[in-house]
């Protein structure tokens, strides 16, 4: 017997409204709006015990780790304000304020 419907139909969103709106989320380390790339990220790594994530910009992520080994990111946690008094991530944080979200860069190599 033939099937009335088809095992491979055409693929329907459950949720097909356009009245919802988009979910807007902040970058923890420069706090600008992410854009369609996210990702996420363990302020304190996971080799440290880091269990947490948080959403972050690909170039701020990028800086973030260029910038501090695993133990200086174990010692701040999720003290953001503590990494921003280190006078290379306020100066990137001051230059990409004002870039789009999706914005990418090439960073500089870890200074050790």
């Amino acid at each position: 017997m033939a099937r009335k419907h088809s095992k491979h139909g055409p693929y329907e969103d459950p949720q097909d409204d356009e009245d919802t709106p988009e979910v807007v989320v902040p970058c923890w380390l420069c706090g600008r709006k992410t854009g369609n790339t996210i990702v996420w990220h363990h302020p304190v790594p996971k080799s440290r015990g880091g269990r947490d994530v948080v959403p972050m910009h690909p170039i701020c992520q990028q800086t973030l780790i260029a910038n501090f080994t695993n133990s200086e990111l174990q010692r701040y946690g999720m003290d953001v304000e503590g990494l921003l008094t280190n006078p290379t991530m306020r100066k990137f944080v001051d230059w990409v304020a004002n870039k789009d979200p999706d914005f990418n860069a090439t960073t500089a190599k870890k200074k050790r």
